[in-house]
This record gives C-alpha cells, sequence and structure tokens, in this order.
C-alpha cells in the first residue's frame, strides 16, 4: 500500500456521515476552551456538592465554577444559598455569621437526592428539573426516597480535557479494559442496554444486572440495594456538561468535573449512601464502592491512565485528526444497542449548538457545519 500524503491524512474520512467525528483540535484548542468556559459552564447548571457536606448552620464550602470562586453555605435547616467568594480561603468550615450582601447570591437549587446546584446565567430560564428534561427518571425514585449521605470523597487533577472524561463515562466498548466489569457484567441484559438521549445534551443507559457473584471472593448486594432499584441493578446518568450520576446496587457515585485548562481537569468523585444506615451498613456500602471506584478500587484508574494516553495523542502542536463517534450496532428489531456511540454524538451535537461550533470542524460554525 502506498505511503498517504499530508493530504490523504487529513481529508474527512470516506463514508462518514456529519456528527460521526469530531476534530481533536476542540480538546486541545486554548480559545475553544475559553469559549466553552464562557458559552457552557457560565450558561448552565452545575451540580457542586452534596448537601450531607454542609450539616450544620452556617456550614461551607468553597469552589470554582468556570473560573468564579463560589462559597455554597446553610443558612438554614432547609435552605442552602450560594454566593461569589471574595474573602474566605478555606475549602470548607463554619462561619461565624453570615455576612454576604445580597447582589453576591447566587441562584441555587437542592435537587435530586440533596445535590446542591448552580447557575451563573442570570438570564436561565429553566429550572434543574426542566433542564434535566426527563433524564433523571431512570434513578429519582431511588435517590429521593430517603435522605442521603456522602461516606467518600477524593479528587484528582487529571492532565486530560474534561470531555474525554464525559468519553469515557459515555461509550461503553472500552468495558473490555475492566476485568471486574467483563467478569460481572457481560450477560444478556448488559449488552441489551440502550443509550437515551434528553434534550439539552443529556444521557442515560438502561438498567442491568451485575452479577457480583461471579468475581472472585464477590457477593450479591441484595441486601443494601437502594430503595426502589431491583436487585444488584446499575443505573448511569451523564449530564451535560460535566456531572456523571452511577448508581451501582449498593452506592451512588457522582462524578463533578471542573475545567482547569484544555489538558486539564479536576474531578471531584464522591460516594453515597443512605444516611439511617447503620455503622455495619455503612462499612459496608464503603467497602462496595471503594473497591471499584476508589482511589485503589479495580475501574477508577484503569480509566484514569486511559483518558491520559488519549490526551498525549492531541497536543495542540499536532496536526487536527478526527476522532471516530462512527460507531453503530443494533439489535435485531434495528434499535441501537449499547456499544453504539449514539450517546458521544448527540453529547457533541450540543455542544456544537452551545458553541456555535461544528465538533467536526470547529472553523465552521454551527449550521455552516451542518450544511457542508
Amino acid at each position: 500500500m502506498p505511503a498517504r500524503n499530508y493530504k490523504k491524512w487529513n481529508a474527512v474520512p470516506g463514508k462518514l456521515n456529519k456528527g460521526e467525528y469530531v476534530d481533536s483540535r476542540i480538546y486541545s484548542d486554548k480559545n475553544i476552551f475559553k469559549e466553552e468556559i464562557d458559552k457552557i459552564f457560565r450558561k448552565v447548571w452545575i451540580a457542586v456538592c452534596h448537601e450531607s457536606e454542609l450539616p450544620n448552620l452556617y456550614s461551607f464550602r468553597t469552589m470554582t465554577v468556570a473560573t468564579q470562586p463560589i462559597v455554597v453555605v446553610r443558612i438554614s435547616e432547609k435552605e442552602i444559598k450560594t454566593y461569589h467568594n471574595q474573602s474566605i480561603n478555606k475549602p470548607a468550615g463554619t462561619l461565624s455569621t453570615l455576612t454576604f450582601p445580597d447582589e453576591h447570591e447566587i441562584r441555587t437549587e437542592v435537587k435530586y437526592g440533596g445535590f446542591v446546584w448552580v447557575t451563573l446565567n442570570e438570564d436561565m430560564d429553566k429550572t434543574v428539573e426542566e433542564w434535566a428534561a426527563g433524564a433523571f427518571d431512570c434513578m429519582q425514585k431511588s435517590l429521593d426516597a430517603e435522605p442521603l449521605e456522602v461516606f467518600h470523597y477524593h479528587k484528582a487533577i487529571i492532565p486530560c480535557n474534561y470531555k474525554l472524561w464525559h468519553d469515557t463515562n459515555s461509550e461503553f466498548y472500552h468495558d473490555f479494559l475492566h476485568y471486574h466489569n467483563r467478569v460481572t457484567g457481560f450477560n444478556d441484559s448488559y449488552f441489551a442496554r440502550k443509550n437515551i438521549g434528553f434534550d439539552n445534551g443529556h444521557v442515560n443507559v438502561g438498567s442491568f444486572e451485575v452479577q457480583y457473584d461471579q468475581y472472585e471472593g464477590g457477593k450479591s448486594r441484595d441486601e443494601l440495594s437502594f430503595p426502589h432499584l431491583p436487585t444488584n441493578h446499575w443505573e448511569m446518568i451523564d449530564f451535560f456538561p460535566g456531572v456523571n450520576f452511577n448508581l451501582r446496587g449498593s452506592a451512588l457515585r457522582c462524578d463533578i468535573m471542573t475545567p482547569i485548562a484544555p489538558d486539564k481537569v479536576m474531578i471531584e468523585f464522591r460516594g453515597l449512601g443512605l444516611k439511617s444506615d447503620t455503622p455495619e451498613e455503612r462499612l459496608i456500602r464503603q467497602r462496595h464502592h471503594n473497591s471499584i471506584w476508589g482511589p485503589f478500587g479495580r475501574n477508577l484508574h484503569e480509566d484514569l491512565l486511559a483518558v491520559t494516553t488519549q490526551q498525549g495523542s492531541m497536543d495542540e502542536l499536532a496536526d487536527s485528526r478526527r476522532i471516530l463517534h462512527g460507531r453503530h450496532e443494533t439489535d435485531a428489531d434495528g434499535d441501537p444497542t449499547i456499544h453504539d456511540e449514539e450517546g458521544m454524538r448527540h453529547f457533541y451535537d450540543e455542544w456544537g449548538r452551545w458553541m456555535d461550533r461544528h465538533p467536526g470542524n470547529p472553523d465552521l460554525t454551527y449550521e455552516e457545519g451542518k450544511a457542508a
């Protein structure tokens, strides 16, 4: 086969439809990254913490949303508010008094199992529930059945674009990377799942039963399944643009992404159980969660290595590449299965709308790219 020249390497892959590939520059370009902060992260609803992390009157947590320092404060037993942070330099604690002027207040809602949501967009015309557009229907009953509590927290600063972490939670053929998933999850119900897209870029995935007892030393988790969740079942929501909810039998995992640079993201990992847990039940949930998703769990470090390696191939000084999202895989009825990249295409189409750039060619507007 003759060697490919530059023109051939740079050509759009043949027989791919629009939306089946994205340009690698959207993972590395500094100007595109700045636009993402302004056009997306400053405009949408973002989960920032959980109400159980603010246990007392005037308990606070500080964080950054779209480069804006904020502070989340419990102002009463039933109310939490968020303010622009101009003076607190500690990550968490308890204030002696509330001294924030009203004009510094940021719109806040507590929703879906007690998560605290904020938006910097003063013109946001949707509530969190309206913004979710039905994406939480698959697990809302489980999350809202009784109060939840954070039992695990750690964060990691990863040398990759935030969208690559989204992608590793959105495509499922990478499950072949995880020994634990192959052993416990590869059954008929796993492959029968489907990506379901919702307005505003959200995606959830159909449930299936995880066979924990197939892993050496593993046991069924039926005794501590979340309320209303079938025994040992698993549900997941990718919430645009950078929050992931993963309900796996006995524990809820939540990843919150804070983009730092085109090639750097901070991810806060939380594990949650029921506030009513006994000490023995809490310990079991922690083991269930941390054995897979803790810093030394079976899966998490493998995902981190994968996205770090991917980012290394997308250096801003390298020629742009096409990242393929063209996998189509259907069942006997013609419906997309779990390994179809429909969820990825749905996310990047929404990204293009907010950015007014076509993800396959960011030099074009969204509409120009659609028409090209």
